[in-house]
């Protein structure tokens, strides 16, 4: 039983340690900004990030109002699938994160 219950054990650590998390990514929301939004906007996505600070995009998403506010930047919103990485996109390179995006 002992023996087992070590095998079980060993394998949900390597289980957790190989598995990726299925979550968003600032690359693919810089990417989607460059394809879907960059146009509309009529900016880069440096730009557009750094008119908030992390704070600011934090609650703007925590309100639900991150594709309010991308109208409000843009005249033009996006699917709600894309917002997760976009937001990503806009949190880390925001006015006070010191990163700065390549688009």
């Amino acid at each position: 039983m002992n023996k087992l219950l070590k095998l079980a054990f060993a394998g949900a650590v390597a289980l957790s340690l190989t598995t990726t998390v299925a979550s968003a990514d600032s690359a693919k929301g810089q990417k989607l900004y460059a394809k879907k939004l960059k146009k509309a906007c009529g900016f880069s996505g440096a730009k557009m990030a750094g008119k908030h600070t992390q704070d600011e995009w934090e609650e703007i998403q925590s309100e639900g109002k991150l594709n309010d506010e991308i109208k409000k930047q843009c005249g033009k919103t996006t699917k709600d699938k894309y917002l997760p990485h976009l937001y990503d996109f806009f949190y880390k390179f925001a006015s006070d994160s010191g990163n700065v995006p390549s688009c």
